[in-house]
């Protein structure tokens, strides 16, 4: 496995979004299932429905942020990243 591979492999912009992905489909899924008596509980909002949303878009989100950023791969050892080569 070459570095750049393992380097976008293990971003953890993947795991966060995963997760919240996850995450905000199931409470999602439960929101729009809410008893009456649950809407009740939380002031006449479905909030299950509009975290569940909520967490879907952010998910989402880290997700396309880390396919139009991908990680870049450490520097090797010796050399440094540098933006200015002019010395």
């Amino acid at each position: 496995m070459d570095t750049a591979h393992a380097a976008r492999l293990f971003d953890v912009r993947r795991v966060i979004g995963g997760l919240f992905t996850v995450y905000g489909v199931i409470v999602t899924i439960v929101g729009i299932f809410d008893s009456q008596e649950e809407i009740d509980k939380a002031a006449g909002v479905r909030i299950n429905l509009w975290i569940g949303l909520g967490m879907l878009a952010l998910g989402l989100l880290f997700l396309l942020w880390q396919k139009l950023r991908p990680a870049e791969p450490p520097a090797p050892e010796g050399q440094e990243l540098s933006t200015n080569d002019t010395e």
